[in-house]
């Protein structure tokens, strides 16, 4: 069942980082287009917004490992 809560959470991870990804490439089309670019600022906020929350699930994984390991020994 440990393996299965990894696998989501990266699996997660993955999805939050894809997302940022596309909002990254909105926000530089929008700054190169330049006719909108507060919602380029929008944009950016949202994929530092979605890159944030991947790097959490990632490291619930590793916090979790770490709980583990100090509670075996």
């Amino acid at each position: 069942m440990k393996n299965n809560e990894k696998n989501s959470n990266k699996k997660i991870a993955g999805i939050y980082y894809f997302a940022s990804l596309c909002f990254y490439i909105a926000a530089i089309i929008n700054f190169i287009n330049e006719d909108n670019n507060s919602m380029a600022v929008v944009f950016l906020c949202l994929g530092s917004s979605n890159l944030c929350l991947g790097s959490v699930y990632l490291n619930k994984d590793k916090d979790r490992d770490n709980v583990n390991k100090n509670n075996k020994k």
